[in-house]
């Protein structure tokens, strides 16, 4: 009766484990990193998240080893090495700048937290001249961001201008949807990424890769660079011009942490995440 007593014990303990190891968490704070914003800190069992609170942007997005695979820094004139990183970096002179993380030529918008539970938290911002929205849900093992408004007559773009592994390195590469190769970081990309549309960042250094996926496949132009300190992908964007964005509807799009550097394992998790 003992060892069953036992027994059972166990098992509820590694049951309650299973279960709050997946928990989420929101909390407020700076990011010190970045130059001290105030920001809402998402944690879950596969990333903390940095949503700078004026700016509407992420500036940090740490893996379970302590990396940060963002690095932006507030400081103006950083360029490439801090102010211009983040995510989604979406509405740039157009109709504003928005949904960045706060720098020097940020437009600031306001939020609020819809939803705050274990499993689901979702903060809406709305930029200050009320034209564009945006929505943030975070789950245990991703963050969606989903362009909900868009300014009349204008365009928009999602992008990821970070730093797989936290540097930008000869050591780093990516994966896409175009193929199962596993190409350079140096190498360009430009075109319609096939669907489903994802590109994938990994550093040979590292067990982890940060994956963006574009929940609705369209026939608007992808692009990827890189930039001497920093990647530079754009979902709608085109030949790299400031002005060619091409995004009009309301879209979707994922970024996470997948600990796997295998093409396969990545390709069925973005399947994965659209069944």
């Amino acid at each position: 009766m003992y060892l069953k007593k036992l027994a059972l014990l166990l098992f509820i303990g590694l049951l309650f484990n299973a279960c709050t190891n997946d928990k989420i968490h929101l909390s407020h704070g700076v990011d010190e990193s970045a130059g001290g914003g105030s920001t809402y800190i998402i944690s879950t069992p596969t990333a903390t998240y940095y949503l700078e609170k004026e700016g509407g942007g992420l500036s940090s997005m740490i893996d379970a080893d302590g990396v940060d695979w963002i690095g932006f820094h507030n400081e103006k004139g950083s360029g490439h090495k801090g102010e211009y990183r983040g995510f989604p970096n979406a509405i740039h002179r157009q109709d504003g700048n928005y949904f960045h993380a706060l720098n020097a030529g940020t437009d600031s918008s306001n939020s609020i937290v819809e939803l705050n539970t274990e499993k689901h938290i979702r903060i809406t911002f709305t930029s200050n001249n009320k034209q564009w929205e945006g929505q943030w849900d975070f789950y245990p093992d991703r963050c969606d961001f989903t362009m909900t408004k868009i300014s009349p007559s204008y365009k928009y773009w999602v992008q990821y201008e970070g730093v797989p592994g936290g540097e930008m390195d000869t050591t780093d590469f990516w994966y896409a949807s175009i193929d199962n190769k596993k190409h350079p970081i140096t190498e360009p990309f430009s075109g319609d990424l096939p669907s489903p549309e994802w590109m994938a960042f990994g550093d040979e250094n590292s067990s982890f890769m940060i994956y963006l996926l574009h929940h609705q496949d369209d026939h608007h132009p992808d692009n990827y660079v890189q930039r001497p300190d920093m990647t530079v992908l754009g979902f709608g964007r085109q030949n790299l011009e400031e002005t060619t964005k091409h995004l009009t509807t309301v879209q979707t799009f994922s970024i996470g942490f997948l600990q796997s550097t295998t093409y396969s394992t990545i390709d069925k998790a973005m399947k994965g995440l659209l069944e």
